[in-house]
């Protein structure tokens, strides 16, 4: 399977679309009636660096996601989370309606919902079944949405990130509402391998055992899966883009920069806390991966 494209910032997917630059660099939000360039090479296997939530009308194509085919039906609505790959493919000439609002995980630090999002479980590979509304549920969604681009055309000042995060969460809280109505009838999706191997991920850091234990190594993941380390890996490659190292990796500097900003925790003190030996090895890793030592990140957010 050819390498999905990672889009690295909103901006970028912004002038993929052929759409004007954001008002804001950490989140987006486009008119799908705006957009002038949907079938560049570059779109049809990709993965965000960001979180993603869209109103598709109109959309005439397939989009796999995860290791299954979407369930696209019109005025859908679908979630992504960032790193996912999604391969997906128009009919030309479609005349797409509807909206998608970006949202970069670093606009949601030092909130509550930085962690809270994790718990919607539509952003989930395990979901593979778009939002489908109802008139009436249509109506409340395009109502928040309506104060969402309000004030994000009204400007920046001290405000606006407080008031864009509580209509978002606003917005999630709504769409938690409908998928439950939605799939109360509905068999449980069984888990792919990716699911799997993020939830034994997420536990094994919920349970304290990164601070007790240290970081866990691929062959820990795939003898919990019962597969060798290397076909576990190829697997995940496969469907992201990315090694179970990598993944580690991300989830950990993730955890670390939740941390770095709700706490006074020193950077000693987190690195052992995120099982690291030597703090020297957590900010290493920690630079290479955000482009900021710890303290500059924990800076830039103050």
């Amino acid at each position: 399977m050819e390498k999905p494209y990672n889009i690295k910032s909103i901006s970028e997917y912004h002038s993929l679309l052929g759409v004007e630059k954001p008002k804001h660099p950490l989140i987006g939000l486009i008119n799908h009636e705006n957009i002038r360039n949907y079938n560049d090479e570059r779109l049809k296997n990709k993965t965000y660096n960001f979180f993603t939530i869209s109103r598709k009308i109109n959309y005439d194509g397939t989009m796999k996601y995860g290791q299954q085919y979407y369930d696209f039906q019109e005025g859908a609505m679908v979630f992504h989370a960032p790193k996912q790959v999604i391969v997906s493919e128009l009919a030309d000439n479609v005349q797409l309606r509807g909206w998608t609002m970006l949202i970069h995980p670093d606009f949601l630090r030092t909130y509550p919902l930085d962690k809270n999002i994790q718990q919607f479980g539509f952003f989930s590979y395990a979901v593979n079944e778009a939002l489908h509304l109802s008139d009436e549920e249509s109506k409340i969604i395009e109502s928040v949405m309506d104060t969402i681009r309000k004030e994000y055309i009204s400007g920046i000042d001290v405000y606006s990130q407080d008031i864009l995060i509580s209509q978002i969460e606003l917005l999630l809280n709504y769409c938690n509402r409908f998928y439950n109505r939605q799939f109360i009838t509905r068999k449980a999706v069984n888990n792919d391998l990716l699911v799997r191997f993020e939830k034994l991920l997420a536990d094994y850091i919920n349970n304290g055992h990164l601070q007790q234990k240290g970081i866990p190594s691929v062959q820990f993941f795939s003898n919990k899966l019962n597969m060798s380390a290397n076909y576990l890996s190829d697997m995940l490659r496969n469907l992201t883009g990315q090694s179970t190292q990598q993944h580690i990796q991300d989830i950990i500097i993730e955890r670390a920069k939740y941390i770095l900003t709700t706490t006074n925790l020193t950077v000693s003190e987190i690195a052992f806390e995120l099982g690291f030996e030597y703090s020297q090895s957590f900010s290493k890793l920690f630079k290479n991966k955000t482009n900021q030592t710890p303290l500059e990140f924990r800076t830039s957010f103050n």
